[in-house]
């Protein structure tokens, strides 16, 4: 399968892990020592909701979308998703901001000037838009390399402390033990860092596979989420997200953002949410 975000763009499944991820950013910014981030399938950086892909499927208007009002939304949520909601461009009067940040412009939009980040893109199209888009930034470097290889060779960074984002587009079949096996090899080699591990949620046995193997891989601090919208309609209806070594105050942010989400996000019977740890504490 040739996958291109581009029509699933501002969908449920970014919603959910984008509003995750820049909790993670923020907490690194709280310490005045840099950090560095590592996304391993950054894609092109950034997708317009205006155009012909995102507008033929629509999906953004299920995620993203139902997000332009936060009136009826708890302070404490409305805080939360703050900051998310800083790196989109305004909405506009169909409820869409007309361009839908990647993880790569999420992190560029959190970091300082002392911090740092590597993306890893393999697709020559989408590299060459993510070149593109972040070749002024000098804090930002762009690889064109399998993100599972870079992911190995720019660990540990010489900050020391940062965020390896794991994010796959799930074409191949053995995705769930590609990831594992890149991620693993990573851990051995700095251990200290942040990691998230998002992926879909198509086949119960592959998920609950890839979770039976980081239970008895001995890593420890390994919290799980996923977010559910219920229906019964094709395609993709839940995610998840691994996050190993998550900061403190992580788990509590992530119950109270992913059960807001849930009930807003549901389209049918099923909907819900779930936190919990796989290993630690």
């Amino acid at each position: 399968m040739n996958y291109r975000h581009g029509f699933h763009a501002g969908n449920f499944a970014d919603v959910f892990k984008h509003a995750l991820l820049v909790r993670l950013l923020i907490y690194l910014t709280r310490k005045e020592t840099p950090f560095r981030v590592i996304d391993t399938h950054a894609g092109e950086g950034a997708y317009d909701l205006s155009a012909e892909e995102a507008e033929r499927t629509g999906e953004w208007r299920g995620g993203v979308g139902r997000l332009a009002d936060l009136s009826e939304a708890s302070a404490e949520v409305r805080s939360l998703l703050n900051a998310y909601l800083d790196c989109l461009s305004p909405f506009d009067q169909e409820g869409r901001p007309s361009l839908y940040p990647g993880s790569p412009t999420i992190a560029q939009k959190l970091m300082r000037p002392q911090d740092r980040a590597i993306y890893c893109e393999l697709r020559p199209d989408a590299f060459a838009a993510l070149r593109r888009r972040f070749a002024r930034d000098e804090r930002i470097k762009t690889i064109h390399i399998d993100g599972y290889i870079g992911v190995g060779a720019y660990v540990p960074p010489k900050e020391r402390r940062g965020l390896v984002l794991i994010d796959p587009p799930f074409e191949r079949e053995d995705e769930f033990e590609a990831a594992f096996e890149a991620f693993t090899k990573a851990y051995a080699k700095w251990s200290s860092g942040i990691y998230a591990l998002w992926h879909p949620s198509k086949s119960d046995s592959d998920v609950r596979r890839f979770y039976n193997r980081l239970q008895e891989s001995g890593i420890r601090r390994i919290l799980r989420l996923s977010l559910s919208i219920g229906g019964k309609e094709e395609g993709l209806r839940s995610s998840g997200m691994v996050v190993v070594n998550p900061p403190f105050v992580f788990e509590q942010e992530a119950k109270t953002l992913l059960g807001f989400l849930a009930e807003r996000l549901a389209q049918g019977e099923g909907a819900g949410y779930q936190a919990a740890w796989l290993a630690g504490e």
